[in-house]
């Protein structure tokens, strides 16, 4: 990493970037994005380089709402920073404050991502002025009009095979064409509020169903839990973890995401607002879905296919990243040793997460499970 072009140091510029404008740039201090255009922009301005970062980015939703949100949209040059942040979120038909939380957050990550990538690639020897290799791919072989990579598939050695991972770098809520997305619950399979920014919280949020105005018109995801309790006889007490309630998608259901898997995984501790999370807990959890896929693509969800995990427990848990991955990529591995062809999605916040997963093939055993640290 070329000096003094590190990520966090360009997520931070990046924020001050968004809040200044285009048009003021000369009085913002940018020491790390200065350094970077020097290496990764043509003209060596700050400017041209947040253009060729947001360039690279995935064409759609997140590339539109990176230009809104640092006023690179025609006409948007000279917009305050609360009009920017407004129509990008418009972008995404999200609440300007769900944005503020979670969308801009994901864009300033997978744009600052785009610029360390284009100062790295360049500073490396053997590279073009354009950052590309001579036969015209970046650094890890991907075709020069590729870039940041919301998704990533990697392999992974498991069950005696090789498992593709799929890895989606951005907010659980944004998720299209998973069958299942696995929600992080409590024993007492209580959600959190639509406005917190948990895993829980956004597919609480997401599944609702709102009116023209944003009006909230149901909280099917709520709806169903609660039924859930009572058809199984726990309204009022708490469940063991490595409980999974199965429920409707609600509203995610229009964006290809049929079920929601409650997966229990934390307990409360009493007199605290805090949770205690164990790995074999998650083991557990993640067990039990595969096996509630199972019974449901028997029965009434024949076309369930695919699954999609967040990282367990380290949140508000309090588990580390690693030993997340580590416990649900143990009952991932006993799927696959059974032969199991289930599509194995990892859903994280940021690049650093998603490294994280990306290495996962080099810390497993040739069995497929990982190795302790």
């Amino acid at each position: 990493m070329p000096t003094g072009v590190d990520h966090a140091s360009i997520v931070a510029e990046l924020k001050a970037v968004r809040r200044a404008g285009l048009v003021r740039l000369r009085g913002v201090q940018l020491t790390a994005l200065r350094r970077a255009a020097e290496l990764g922009a043509p003209d060596g301005s700050v400017e041209g380089l947040l253009r060729r970062a947001v360039s690279a980015l995935d064409a759609g939703t997140l590339r539109t709402a990176a230009a809104y949100t640092l006023g690179l949209a025609q006409g948007t040059r000279d917009w305050p920073a609360a009009d920017r942040r407004r129509r990008a979120a418009e972008v995404y038909g999200v609440s300007v404050e769900r944005f503020r939380k979670d969308h801009e957050v994901m864009v300033l990550e997978q744009i600052a991502e785009a610029v360390t990538r284009l100062a790295a690639t360049t500073e490396a020897p053997g590279r073009r002025p354009d950052g590309t290799t001579p036969d015209g791919t970046t650094p890890d072989g991907a075709p020069t009009d590729g870039g940041t990579r919301t998704h990533r598939v990697v392999e992974v050695p498991a069950g005696g095979r090789t498992l593709p991972l799929t890895v989606h770098v951005h907010p659980v809520d944004l998720l299209r064409d998973v069958d299942v997305v696995v929600s992080p619950a409590n024993t007492h399979l209580a959600l959190p509020e639509t406005y917190k920014s948990s895993v829980a919280a956004s597919l609480r949020r997401a599944g609702s169903v709102r009116g023209v105005t944003g009006d909230l018109m149901a909280d099917p995801v709520s709806d169903e839990l609660r039924a859930w309790a009572d058809r199984h006889g726990t309204a009022g007490r708490p469940v063991l973890p490595g409980t999974v309630a199965a429920t409707p998608g609600g509203a995610l259901a229009a964006r290809g995401v049929r079920r929601i898997y409650h997966a229990v995984v934390a307990v409360p501790r009493a007199g605290t607002n805090d949770y205690e999370v164990l790995p074999a807990d998650i083991t557990r959890a993640a067990t039990r879905v595969f096996e509630v896929m199972a019974e449901e693509r028997d029965g009434a969800w024949p076309q369930l296919r695919s699954v999609c995990f967040p990282l367990l427990g380290a949140g508000r848990g309090g588990l580390p990243r690693q030993v997340s991955l580590d416990a649900i990529w143990a009952a991932v591995e006993a799927e696959a040793a059974r032969g199991a062809d289930w599509e194995i999605h990892v859903v994280v916040r940021d690049s650093r997460a998603a490294e994280l997963v990306e290495r996962l093939p080099e810390r497993v055993r040739p069995s497929g499970h990982p190795r302790t640290t």
